[in-house]
């Protein structure tokens, strides 16, 4: 799970926080010398650390949270903020063209997964009703052009290409000329990578930036390689002047130090990321919902977003009217969990739920058992403790607990989870309906 390892660490920092009336600089100090460690341990680039903790402790120590009643939470609130801001603040959307088509040369190293994000890439703005052709401009790399062919005819996407002996930069600009023959609003450059940074590469790319002039000029970097991708990216950055980056194998980092220093260190943000193998595991970037992921907060909007996808559009509204209304009871939260498989991989989902924890994932997994074992608590349930969760009390959970065939802690975990869950999804309600950009305000926060 993307960030398991830093989320877990920043949670046992912000426990040095918890039960203190006030705070005091000491308090603070040795909080963030945890934070700070748990930073570098993620392979965050250095300077970043060393700013973004310079930042955060500046606040720690003011009066917002010395005079606060609450100073973990605040604590805690500050971090989300100044995490949102070191990532971006905002999402960086894909720049379209206002004479079409748009053209987004993809550029990197070999290994990034460049060729197969192209692919991904094109087939997101398929499905938002753009004609997307993928250009195949990678005549090095054997069997560059079949993958990217492959890829397309998955997609149903269009491949032009003019075989491997053919300048590269001849290729961009027939197929730019192909797309604006034939009605493609969207054309998707897949470039040759190597497998270092060289000067014959990084001139064939400022060949073809030449010539077709491309809108978007999007970086895929591995956010395995850690620091590296950072190095990469500034390198690429410099002689290209990329416009963002699509960070790929996020599912597979359980650091995360990538995602925290590209902004911070190149200037240009990360637009997409990759979350799998599959064609359609490929998500726009959120600074603040991967801000909450990090802290453990959850992401319920993505996790909305997932559910409309996946279910017809009568389940989403039908959903969306209890989240606004506050009526999302536990029949309701044991129908979304069964839907899940639907939603794609269960282990990239659990970071989006709030209160899900490492420690519930089983060999990268979330344990089947677990969601088994919830719904024989839920169904073991009377109708009116599905509907009104707070008349369980302690005789009802030992009753549900030996129905189920459960303990009566299994019962807390789930009555807490589905609590946490119900109430962030009140707080995102409130924070649209209010027009306020940050829910967080007034939440009481995991570690807190």
């Amino acid at each position: 799970m993307p960030f398991q390892s830093l989320t877990e660490k920043l949670g046992n920092a912000f426990k040095r926080f918890r039960n203190k009336g006030k705070l005091t600089e000491a308090d603070v100090k040795d909080g963030m010398r945890e934070i700070k460690l748990a930073l570098l341990e993620a392979d965050v680039s250095f300077k970043v650390v060393k700013d973004f903790i310079k930042t955060v402790s500046e606040r720690a120590v003011g009066v917002e949270v010395m005079e606060s009643l609450n100073p973990a939470q605040q604590v805690v609130k500050i971090v989300n903020e100044e995490l949102t801001a070191l990532m971006g603040g905002s999402q960086s959307k894909l720049t379209i063209a206002s004479k079409p088509p748009t053209i987004i040369m993809m550029v990197g190293l070999q290994g990034a997964g460049k060729t197969t994000h192209a692919g991904k890439l094109a087939g997101l703005y398929k499905k938002q009703g753009k004609n997307p052709l993928l250009v195949a401009c990678d005549v090095y790399r054997p069997a560059a052009i079949k993958q990217l062919e492959v890829v397309g005819g998955q997609l149903n996407i269009p491949v032009f290409q003019l075989g491997d002996k053919v300048n590269p930069v001849k290729i961009a600009k027939q197929g730019v000329e192909y797309a604006q023959k034939n009605g493609y609003d969207m054309v998707f450059i897949d470039t040759a990578g190597r497998l270092q940074i060289d000067e014959a590469l990084m001139k064939e790319l400022r060949e073809i930036k030449a010539a077709v002039s491309p809108t978007e000029i999007l970086l895929t970097v591995d956010a395995m390689i850690g620091q590296e991708s950072v190095n990469v990216a500034d390198t690429f950055n410099q002689q290209l002047d990329i416009t963002g980056v699509i960070l790929t194998k996020l599912d597979g980092d359980t650091r995360g130090g990538a995602a925290l220093s590209i902004k911070y260190i190149t200037g240009k943000p990360i637009k997409f990321v990759g979350m799998g193998e599959k064609l359609d595991t490929i998500e726009p970037f959120y600074p603040d919902r991967m801000a909450s992921r990090i802290l453990g907060m959850g992401d319920v909007l993505s996790l909305i977003e997932k559910a409309q996808q996946a279910f017809d559009e009568k389940k989403a509204e039908e959903l969306e009217k209890k989240i606004r209304q506050s009526t999302f009871t536990l029949d309701d939260y044991l129908d979304q969990f069964s839907q899940l498989k639907k939603m794609g991989d269960l282990t990239h989902l659990a970071g989006m739920i709030p209160g899900m924890k490492s420690s519930q994932l089983k060999d990268a997994k979330v344990d089947e058992k677990q969601l088994a074992r919830q719904e024989a608590i839920i169904r073991s349930m009377t109708a009116k403790e599905k509907l009104n969760p707070v008349i369980i009390n302690a005789s009802r959970k030992i009753r549900i607990a030996k129905g189920s065939g459960t303990t009566v802690e299994d019962v807390n975990k789930l009555l807490k989870q589905f609590d946490q869950i119900k109430r962030m999804m009140k707080q995102f309600s409130d924070a649209e309906r209010s027009g306020r950009k940050n829910p967080f305000g007034r939440m009481k926060f995991p570690f807190a």
